[in-house]
Formats: structure tokens, sequence, C-alpha cells
């Protein structure tokens, strides 16, 4: 048999959905569980031999501990990727997460996961499922309207606004995730590269927090 250790903080869905649980749910512990999924998929990306493509991240399959702590679970559709073999497989996953391009293809490689973490990520900081806001950016993306679009106004209104050095993790972040969440899978950043980006120290914000438009975040350094 197996044993498994008890995870009391439930899932990140769980918690999402639950207006007090989410309420307590601050800034800093999201930053937090966000670093900790980055941190376990790179390692399954790029310390596991072969690499392990997760094929299913999502909110339901994010488990907090009491620290709140982030533990991936549902390894059920894994799949090692293996350089002298097939990796075409059926599909797999949670609609919603899934990278855009295995509509087409069922080659499954580390991009596919990298999608489904920037939508996490989005859903995290936005308090729900981002689908109606990546449908969105990819319609409007280089239009001027996302200019007029506050990053503020788009967060979790349960919480109160981000400050100082949480505001500017909360803006590296989103940016991060947008990169993530790029249609063609080649410029997307590896996981490493997230985890990496992830853990430096992060640039100064060039206006104050409230200022901040989601267009900028497609061209902010």
């Amino acid at each position: 048999f197996l044993v498994f250790d008890f995870l009391e903080g439930g899932s990140l869905e769980k918690i999402l959905s639950n207006d007090e649980e989410a309420t307590k749910f601050e800034w800093n512990k999201r930053i937090n569980v966000i670093k900790g999924v980055a941190n376990a998929t790179s390692y399954m990306h790029h310390d596991c031999s072969p690499p392990i493509i997760h094929r299913d991240i999502s909110s339901k399959n994010i488990l907090l501990d009491s620290e709140c702590e982030a533990h991936l679970s549902d390894f059920g559709t894994a799949k090692f990727l293996k350089s002298n073999s097939s990796n075409w497989t059926s599909f797999a996953g949670t609609i919603g997460y899934t990278a855009p391009e295995l509509a087409y293809t069922m080659e499954v490689n580390e991009k596919c996961d990298v999608y489904s973490f920037g939508v996490v990520t989005l859903e995290v900081f936005l308090g729900s499922h981002p689908g109606m806001f990546i449908s969105f950016l990819s319609t409007l993306a280089s239009s001027s309207t996302t200019h007029q679009i506050l990053l503020k106004d788009v967060l979790d209104q349960r919480l109160s606004p981000p400050m100082n050095q949480v505001a500017n993790e909360v803006v590296f972040i989103v940016k991060l995730a947008l990169a993530c969440l790029q249609a063609n899978p080649q410029p997307r950043p590896t996981m490493r590269q997230v985890s990496q980006l992830l853990s430096a120290p992060k640039p100064p914000l060039p206006k104050p927090f409230h200022m901040i438009s989601v267009g900028e975040l497609f061209d902010l350094s």
C-alpha cells in the first residue's frame, strides 16, 4: 500500500473559491505558493532523468499544507520525456489549463506545463480562473485598450492592494505569467528560468503600483 502525507490546507481551487479562506490567503502566501509550484515543476523538468511532464497542473492539483507550502499532486497523467522515443500522446489535462498547441498536436513537451503554470499563476492573483482574461488579452494585447485597464482592478478584490516590495513581486510575477502564456510555445521561458527569476531580486516599479496598467506588463523590463 501507499502512504501519503495529509495536507490539511486542501486544494488551491478550494481556497480560492471560499471567500473566508481566500481573504486569509494574503499576497505573501500566494507568492510563496507560486514559487513552490515553479520550483517543483522545474525539478521535474530539469533535475529528473528522464524529465517528467506533469500534464495536469491546475488549481485542483495543487495542495497546501498547514504552512501554506504548495505540493503538486495527481501524477496519473504525467509522462516521462524520452529523447529516443515518441512523445506523441492522447489528450490529458484539465480544460482551461492546457496549452493551445494541444488543439492541433498531441506532442507533449515541457512548454505545455509552462503554459499551465501561467494559468495557475494568474488564477492565484485574480482569485478565479482567468480564462476570460486570457481570451481578452489574446485578442487585444497589441491594442491601446489594455493600457486603460489598471492591474489593481483585475486582481482579487477580496484583498487590499499589495504594497511596497510585495507590489513589486506581484507586478513581476504577473508579467512572467504572461510570458508563460504566449501562444507560440517556443519563446515561453523554461521552468528553470521561471524558478530562477522568481528567486532573484525584483526591480523597482517604474511608477506607483496603482498606476500600472495591464498593457504595460507586456513591455516592462
